[in-house]
């Protein structure tokens, strides 16, 4: 469904990001797992032209990710600079600081001394003059939010990042963020945030309500559920999956015999609608309008076209949506 806030250039849509004029395309990249140290480098590559050539202009990243910490702004920078300078005015970069990232005590949370210092360096590495959206990564108890605003006030006012955006936050603290920012003249406009259909945080916090309300955009990662909403584990765990060979993310003890039934519900209902559990699970996230984009990760290229396929899939009937609330008991 378009309204006034999507626009479609060739196959990708471009959707309005909150009461803001900057629109993100309906998928975009997330750089988490497979840009750092570990990666491949011509992979890497690879995977920034096939999605760039598709309409994926959004690129977003964190100053931890890695690994090593800051690999993938660097690895990311790299291509930037040398394949992709003459289309810089074409492509969105996103970073994030908030969680650990260097020893001692202001290397972490959310104080104004580790949130401008961390972008310079995020700057640094990606070889950049700014980002298009720079984020508060994740909530801090001990910092006042006045300061955590005031320095994604800074960031935007210093020219080094184009719009201010939080991440993990619940709805009551996004609620006083708004107010904070917009005394300060500087409006937040986005909020990512971890959502599919297995992970409904963001319904039962308040964040998805408020954003509504505040106008403001959603783009959520681990639409996938980290696989789990894929046809990787139909039959159980694969002894070359994820879960065995890299223990970071998804645990083993995640895909108890009633999850993967629920998965294997899931998939039924994706095969009544023709598609795969994947690409159902994709276009749930964009179902009501109040989502701007998905963030895939992907470790191949041939991951990413799989991914965009999604986004031609139909809507959701009033019975799909409720077979697939009833599957997950929400």
């Amino acid at each position: 469904m378009y309204t006034a806030n999507s626009e479609r250039y060739g196959k990708m849509v471009y959707n309005r990001c909150g009461y803001s004029g900057l629109k993100l395309p309906e998928v975009s990249l997330g750089l988490w797992h497979n840009f750092g140290d570990t990666g491949n480098y011509e992979n890497m590559k690879n995977m920034v032209f096939t999605a760039f050539d598709h309409g994926i202009t959004h690129f977003d990243l964190a100053n931890n990710y890695g690994p090593e910490p800051g690999s993938a702004e660097r690895n990311f920078g790299k291509i930037m600079k040398e394949e992709l300078s003459g289309y810089r005015d074409e492509i969105l970069v996103s970073t994030k600081a908030g969680y650990g990232m260097w020893d001692g005590p202001y290397g972490d949370w959310g104080s104004r001394k580790y949130l401008l210092a961390s972008l310079d360096q995020s700057l640094q590495r990606l070889g950049l003059e700014y980002v298009d959206i720079f984020y508060h990564h994740r909530m801090d108890p001990q910092t006042p939010l006045e300061e955590t605003m005031g320095a994604l006030a800074q960031a935007v006012r210093s020219g080094k990042a184009l719009y201010a955006g939080v991440s993990n936050y619940d709805g009551p603290t996004l609620e006083k963020a708004c107010r904070i920012m917009e005394e300060l003249n500087c409006p937040l406009i986005i909020n990512q945030n971890s959502y599919n259909i297995f992970n409904r945080t963001i319904e039962k916090n308040g964040l998805k309500e408020t954003a509504a309300r505040e106008k403001k955009g959603i783009i959520c990662f681990s639409p996938l559920a980290q696989g789990m909403l894929t046809d990787r584990y139909l039959n159980g765990i694969p002894e070359d999956s994820r879960v065995r060979t890299d223990g970071r993310f998804l645990k083993e003890t995640s895909l108890t015999q009633e999850k993967l039934s629920q998965i294997r519900a899931l998939n039924e209902i994706a095969a009544q609608r023709g598609e795969k559990l994947s690409h159902m699970a994709l276009k749930w996230i964009l179902r009501d309008g109040q989502v701007t984009s998905v963030l895939v990760g992907a470790s191949r290229p041939e991951q990413i076209l799989d991914n965009l396929k999604a986004m031609e899939g139909a809507g959701f009937t009033a019975q799909e949506l409720k077979a697939i609330d009833d599957v997950t008991a929400q």
